[in-house]
């Protein structure tokens, strides 16, 4: 597997990642089930795993993902050490909707929920602020993020949903490695806001997420016909490509795929090896821009 640094950190992870959240939402998988994709990433070389509090069914199931991947973890029985999980907090599930808590004191409790969830015997290995909430300004939403990290219960700290200015305010607060907005061929708001640029300029990892466009757009992929056409002439499948696209707009992106079947995680990791020509991607733009 191909490996990538985590922002400037110093520490590498697989440049394909295993997003958690399709084994924990109300149509998840049985546990075993789930635990099979976690353990069969770990084989393919998956060593970045992305998930959150918020990722279960209602707010009586929160932290379902991060207790299902730390049981994972210690369910292996190859190497683990080189594998960081991060996780976010900052979403409420009232009702399995999801809605924005910046509250300082939510999220010094969530971050401390998160650590036990996740073994509580290790600092989280990146702990990210899940979307900005206007009722807190950033600096008041990540001081309990800047102690956690002095307390020694985060190692890094990223922020998701996030402007450039945004990510400017976050990092007078607190160090920050990874920053994770929408971004696939049909929302390519990041590379027209500065966000993607600025994840370059600064060394920062870019962790695209709903990389395939949604449920909707994930189905129907093979109706794209560059994208489709692409698949066929490379040998490969059409989320192949979307992930190849992904990963030929800029060196600081790392894909986070969901899975909740082995095979789409095998079939993922796959995409390290597709290589895509400047026009190839241009086609593909130009025919998910109409």
């Amino acid at each position: 597997m191909e490996t990538t640094q985590l922002g400037r950190t110093g520490v590498y992870v697989s440049a394909i990642g295993l997003g958690g959240m399709p084994m924990s939402l109300s149509d998840r998988p049985s546990e075993s089930e789930s635990v099979n994709v976690i353990h069969r990433a770990l084989d393919l070389g998956v060593t970045f795993i992305d998930t959150a509090d918020s990722y279960c069914k209602d707010e009586s199931d929160k932290h379902h993902n991060e207790r299902l991947i730390y049981k994972a973890l210690q369910s292996y029985n190859g190497d683990v050490n080189g594998v960081v999980v991060a996780t976010k907090g900052g979403l409420m599930r009232h009702n399995g909707n999801w809605s924005r808590n910046g509250d300082p004191n939510h999220l010094r409790e969530t971050i401390r929920i998160s650590f036990e969830s996740l073994g509580g015997e290790k600092p989280i290995d990146v702990w990210q602020y899940h979307a900005p909430d206007t009722n807190y300004t950033i600096e008041e939403s990540l001081k309990p993020a800047k102690e956690a990290v002095a307390n020694g219960l985060i190692r890094f700290v990223g922020v998701s949903n996030f402007s450039v200015s945004q990510i400017k305010q976050a990092r007078d607060v607190v160090d920050i490695v990874s920053v994770q907005n929408q971004y696939n061929p049909w929302n390519r708001q990041p590379e027209f806001d500065g966000v993607l640029e600025y994840c370059e300029t600064e060394g920062l990892t870019f962790l695209p997420w709903s990389p395939f466009g949604g449920s909707r757009r994930h189905t129907n992929l093979e109706n794209f016909r560059v994208i489709s056409q692409l698949a066929k002439e490379k040998g490969v499948s059409v989320y192949c490509i979307v992930l190849a696209w992904l990963r030929s707009k800029s060196s600081s992106i790392l894909p986070i795929p969901g899975a909740s079947k082995t095979n789409s995680i095998e079939d993922s990791v796959r995409a390290v090896d597709v290589k895509l020509s400047d026009e190839e991607v241009q086609k593909i733009d130009r025919e998910t821009a109409s």
